[in-house]
């Protein structure tokens, strides 16, 4: 206990030290290793490095010196830490992939983007760029502060007299304590151009500092960071923000260009410019393990073609591949092709870290030259006067020379004539001093015009430097005329492209836009497949397996569409929900599928009972749909107590009118609904734009019937129906007002007793109607042959249904460039050209169409396919190498398509 008391011995709680400690050490790293300083934008060691350099004599155009000296040198004066550490900062002065602006020219094997590390310090080579020569320009005419270095043995600068803002052009990484930096660089003409109008307008706003690019106000202002690899930055938003706030979050792109082979007609993936500190090798051998994975698809071969020349990283696509969405994968999952940079504008201020914007940056860079310059300005006058006051001397003594020396001769030592000269002619002792250092030389007539001449550019020197020192105006136009001077020697071309506004990668961005055949059976199950799984047949073919179907199921509804369209999803009870093609299961050609039930709520004894697709709902149409959906909403509220029933019904029911009548008033395009009893009812889309995910009212239908067709009405097409009985009828779309969602419709046609309708259509002059029935036959019409009648008739024969016909399943608009799919209960699909269907009458029996051989067999329905061209021949390969069990050119395996 007396020893824990003896005056050299301080007791302490152990947890006060530590904290204290560690906060001491806190400091030591932010303000002393890892953060930059905001006036000169380097950390200290680099400031060191740089210095120990200048002092070193390894100017731009001197030779160059080891690394190991410099290396050494710093290590001994100013820098006593770890001699790798040292060499990593120089070495990093010296990769141009690191830093916009080169401040250390290297010589010998300085790393690569690929991660190598550079050569050992005894092998390679440094000097001082003339840029880093200008960040040390003055620095011996007092213009910073210098400190003890760590033995006191020396004295270094704490900061340099930099004459362009290194801290933005360069920018800086570091993790310090419990903090970091992370300024990305930017193009030195368009920082410079800034700081000047900044210089001009110290009240300017940001914007003002920003080229019109960004949204700025200022041509050749700053336009975004412009890194060292190029690259692209996707948004403008983010910038502003970063230089706004001094946080932001950037999306760097590589730049890339499509090659195309035009012998196989293959794409290829060209990679010429990477994001920003990504390591090339390293990408480039993450996305051949995604590749061996499966977690990549599309790709063949993956190489680096990279040289002096610049970089190449080289993707080749399969054949079968769609490039757009190979290049989105490689966005979503490869750092070579899309990368992030987090932003932090964080330095040293002052003493005290701070996260500042562009504005302030740029306002602490000012600041700094402005003290530079002006203690530089103070120094050079204190030269100009001590020299004008040696001149002056001079002239005194050119001006009484012989007497002079007579003094001098007549004195008995120097100091006696120094004494003497003082006295005699009012010099003082220091120019007492130089007249007698003067040599004989200087007495002849020219040097004495010489000192004349010297004497009166010494006066004009001191006048303009008075001038600027009493002139703030004078003192940044200096400012100005070194950045001017700085950008017009070293400034260059922008090497990063701003672009677009950030946004993720959509599920949609990564999937390819094809043609798929939906096909939903009677029991509700769905899928999707491509359509060149299906490839065209003669008229009359039996047809290829669609699905496999059980006993008790058959393919109800088939359609084409492609995986990017929507999906409005109409029930037997009235609802429509929404979905994405592409949300649906791809299942092979055989396969049954998924139940709807799994993918929409559909309620007990609900079933879906057609489908519209639309390619895109147009965001003016999305926000009129929200709006009647909220006003419908409000109407459809839950019903109120028994008491308060009475009361609410009336405003209920006005809310629910007001509401249908709104969406009824939209503008086109319109949604038209047919259902199986002839009802007929049309809609504008915007009030199906947005359902709800619990689904939306889309009309009423009575309990004996249901919905058969639902088509998109784009213009004032006529409207045609047909029937199971063969008959037909067409009117105008106008006779059909538009009406609310809930609405039940108006009567398109009047049926006879036992017969259905079994498809509309939307028809158009030029095109024609084909028509299918049970029994495989069908014919196809030109619309002229249909009279245009009135709304609620019941219309004219379009087909014979005989015994040999059967029953109408499908009528369809058709042209001779698309084909048609034909599909039975049996789960058969046969594909034909229209164009190979003859045109004939109208009261017709029609041509086979498909050859059902199975008992019992009957055509269920039918729909319109695009043409496959090309496509069709592909699968024609596919088919024949999959029954030879080949495997496709690219490797591949086979699709294992056969005929039935």
């Amino acid at each position: 206990m007396a020893e824990a008391t003896a005056p050299s011995l301080i007791p302490v709680a152990i947890e006060d030290e530590m904290r204290q400690a560690y906060l001491d050490y806190s400091m030591s790293v932010i303000v002393g290793r890892a953060l930059p300083d905001v006036r000169d934008g380097l950390k200290p060691v680099h400031r060191r490095i740089l210095y120990a350099m200048f002092e070193q004599g390894m100017l731009h155009n001197r030779r160059y010196s080891k690394c190991a000296g410099t290396v050494g040198e710093v290590l001994k004066k100013y820098h006593p830490h770890g001699d790798a550490s040292v060499y990593d900062a120089l070495v990093r002065l010296a990769q141009e992939w690191n830093l916009r602006a080169l401040l250390v020219d290297g010589q010998g094997n300085f790393g690569s983007i690929d991660g190598d590390s550079a050569a050992a310090y005894r092998y390679t080579e440094s000097r001082l760029t003339r840029l880093a020569e200008a960040m040390l320009a003055d620095i011996d005419k007092e213009t910073v502060d210098f400190v003890a270095n760590f033995d006191d043995s020396t004295t270094e600068p704490s900061v340099l007299p930099t004459r362009f803002p290194n801290l933005l052009v360069n920018g800086s990484a570091g993790i310090a304590v419990g903090m970091a930096t992370n300024v990305p660089p930017h193009n030195l003409g368009e920082t410079i151009q800034s700081c000047i109008h900044l210089i001009d307008h110290p009240d300017a706003p940001l914007r003002d500092l920003l080229d019109p690019k960004l949204g700025g106000t200022l041509p050749g202002g700053i336009q975004g960071p412009d890194l060292p690899t190029g690259g692209i930055i996707m948004g403008v938003a983010p910038i502003r923000a970063l230089y706004e706030t001094g946080r932001g979050i950037l999306r760097m792109r590589a730049k890339v260009e499509i090659e195309t082979d035009k012998k196989t007609g293959r794409d290829t993936i060209v990679v010429t410019e990477v994001p920003y500190q990504v390591n090339k090798a390293r990408a480039i051998q993450t996305i051949a393990e995604m590749v061996k994975e499966k977690k990549l698809e599309g790709i063949s071969d993956l190489r680096d073609e990279s040289s002096r020349e610049g970089i190449r990283a080289v993707v080749e696509t399969k054949r079968d591949a769609v490039t757009g969405v190979v290049l989105n994968n490689l966005y979503q999952h490869s750092a070579l092709f899309q990368d992030t940079f987090g932003a932090t504008l964080l330095a040293i201020d002052r003493g005290q870290p701070r996260t500042l914007g562009v504005k302030p940056l740029l306002e602490r860079f000012i600041a700094h030259r402005r003290d530079v310059v002006t203690r530089r300005t103070r120094y050079d006058l204190r030269k100009a006067r001590e020299r004008e006051h040696i001149l002056l001397g001079y002239k005194i003594a050119l001006d009484h020379i012989d007497e002079i020396i007579a003094v001098i001769k007549a004195s008995a030592n120097r100091e006696i004539a120094s004494t003497q000269l003082q006295t005699l002619y009012a010099l003082s002792e220091i120019q007492a001093k130089a007249i007698l250092e003067m040599q004989l030389q200087r007495l002849t007539g020219l040097e004495k015009q010489k000192i004349v001449d010297e004497l009166a550019e010494v006066q004009k020197l001191i006048t303009r430097l008075e001038a600027i020192l009493s002139s703030e105006e004078l003192l940044l136009g200096v400012i100005k005329d070194e950045l001017r001077e700085v950008q017009r020697d070293f400034s260059d071309a922008r090497r990063t492209e701003i672009v677009g506004e950030a946004s993720d990668l959509s599920d949609e961005d990564l999937i390819a836009d094809e043609d798929m055949v939906v096909t939903v059976s009677h029991a509700g199950y769905v899928k999707r497949n491509p359509v060149s799984l299906y490839r065209a047949q003669k008229r009359g073919g039996k047809g290829k397996t669609g699905a496999m179907t059980s006993d008790d199921d058959f393919i109800e509804q088939i359609f084409v569409a492609s995986t990017h369209a929507y999906l409005l999803l109409f029930t037997n009870k009235g609802r429509v929900f929404w979905l994405k093609v592409h949300e649906l299961p791809q299942a092979g050609r055989a396969a049954r599928g998924k139940a709807i039930i799994n993918l929409v709520p559909l309620g007990a004894e609900e079933k879906l009972a057609a489908l519209l697709t639309v390619k895109e709902l147009p965001k003016k149409l999305a926000a009129e749909g929200e709006e009647a959906e909220g006003e419908e909403a409000a109407a459809e509220a839950e019903t109120p107590a028994p008491g308060d029933a009475e009361q609410t019904a009336g405003a209920r029911d006005e809310a629910r009118a007001a509401a249908e009548d709104a969406i009824a008033v939209s503008k086109g395009p319109y949604i038209v609904f047919v259902t199986r009893n002839g009802l007929i009812k049309r809609t504008a889309l915007s009030a199906f734009s947005r359902p709800r995910p619990s689904g939306l009212k889309a009309l009423s239908i009575e309990e004996n019937d249901s919905l058969v067709s639902v088509m998109h009405a784009r213009g004032n097409e006529d409207v045609v129906i047909g029937t199971a009985d063969g008959m037909a009828i067409r009117f105008e779309q106008k006779e059909v007002r538009a009406m609310g969602r809930t609405a039940y419709g108006v009567k398109g046609i009047t049926l006879e007793d036992g017969d259905h309708v079994v498809g509309a259509e939307l028809v158009h002059s030029g095109s024609t109607l084909l028509t299918v029935t049970e029994n495989g036959y069908g014919k196809r019409t030109t619309i002229d042959e249909y009279r245009r009648t009135h709304r609620g008739g019941k219309g004219i024969i379009d087909i014979k249904t005989t015994e040999r016909n059967g029953k109408v399943v499908a009528m369809l608009q058709v042209t001779d460039a698309e084909e048609v799919m034909i599909i039975t209960n049996k789960g058969m699909i046969i594909r034909t050209r229209v164009a190979e269907v003859s045109l004939i009458g109208r009261n017709t029996q029609g041509v086979r169409l498909i050859d059902l051989r199975q008992e019992g067999e009957k055509v269920v329905g039918a729909t319109r396919a695009p043409e496959e061209r090309e496509a069709d021949a592909a699968a024609e390969v596919a088919a024949e190498q999959a029954a030879a069990g080949h495997e496709d050119d690219d490797g591949s395996p086979p699709d294992g398509s056969e005929d039935v």
